[in-house]
């Protein structure tokens, strides 16, 4: 997994719908269910991770998380087939649950953690939020985003009288950008550049800038297109916060291509070209998955309405051609 994330899962239709003929709004799971979901998750993501092999974590993981991780894992398996030399058990311990309540399903919690990954394990580590989506009752709770943020990142949430969090419907009046509108409005900046409700920071202006020095390089230009994911287990989820905004989590997906000058080829990695179809003569298109963890401001917010706080992505796919 990367250093940098993003944490959603799916949201259906706002407050109470009807789903196989379940009316009542009801907590995505108890505590002691949360728990074993967050311990089967870890169980299955290190043996996927010490094998270099994407089906043992395959029922754990879904959406842009899942997509990520099984390319990954796929990739691995071509560049050390006999498993990973580097493997190191992820532990995550101090879970707090964040448990909305919701009709139907799919039913969704967030997992608010510490990790054995930073590396100065001391006060002030970085905190893992994973989203567990389950989409039915005979069905294993899956993670869908994760995010990792530091502690000043994560915002303290609103909750319900009974203590349970609360849901953030993906068409909410109540914030600067309403959830299902994210994905669009992120690709729409990355792509023109317009100004819109994103802050600047290093996943939008800078992460623009970048682009734009590798556009054109001398014998190899570079090509981005951007597209929003925002069904099932991709589309966009928010929990409410204390101070009236969000952080919300949504996903996009893009293609870069490049291409060599005449008589050049591309390089690529050994962790792309086990993701390789085709075969690369002049350019290669890679495929991207991106999850993104913003905090957004309430409704009014005049300028920088949405601030990035963590982006995790990684190559899925990868064209010759």
């Amino acid at each position: 997994m990367a250093t940098a994330a993003a944490t959603v899962l799916a949201l259906t239709a706002s407050s109470c719908v009807t789903v196989h003929g379940e009316l009542e709004l009801l907590p995505a799971a108890t505590k002691s269910e949360a728990e074993q979901a967050l311990k089967d998750f870890v169980d299955a993501y290190n043996k996927g991770d010490k094998a270099n092999d994407p089906a043992l974590t395959a029922g754990r993981v879904t959406g842009p998380l899942g997509a990520i991780n099984q390319a990954g894992l796929k990739s691995r398996s071509v560049t050390s087939p006999n498993g990973n030399p580097s493997h190191v058990p992820l532990e995550l311990s101090d879970a707090k649950f964040l448990l909305p309540k919701k009709a139907g399903w799919p039913r969704w919690f967030v997992a608010d953690t510490d990790s054995n990954r930073d590396t100065d394990q001391g006060p002030g580590d970085n905190r893992w939020l994973l989203v567990f989506v389950r989409n039915g009752a005979t069905q294993l709770w899956e993670v869908a985003y994760l995010t990792i943020l530091t502690p000043d990142e994560v915002p303290v949430f609103a909750t319900d009288d009974a203590g349970f969090a609360v849901p953030v419907p993906p068409d909410s009046p109540r914030l600067a950008v309403a959830p299902q509108n994210l994905g669009r409005e992120y690709v729409s900046y990355l792509s023109t550049g317009r100004p819109g409700p994103f802050a600047a920071g290093p996943h939008t202006s800078v992460w623009r800038t970048e682009r734009e020095k590798s556009a054109q390089r001398a014998g190899l230009a570079t090509q981005y297109i951007d597209e929003a994911t925002d069904t099932g287990d991709f589309a966009p989820l928010g929990l409410a916060t204390r101070e009236g905004g969000a952080l919300v989590f949504f996903a996009t997906k893009y293609f870069e291509r490049q291409t060599a000058a005449q008589g050049y080829r591309p390089k690529v990695g050994a962790d792309v070209k086990a993701l390789l179809t085709g075969e690369i003569k002049r350019s290669v298109t890679k495929t991207w998955v991106s999850s993104q963890a913003v905090l957004v401001k309430p409704a009014g917010a005049t300028r920088d309405g949405v601030t990035v706080a963590g982006r995790l992505q990684g190559v899925t796919a990868a064209e010759g051609s």
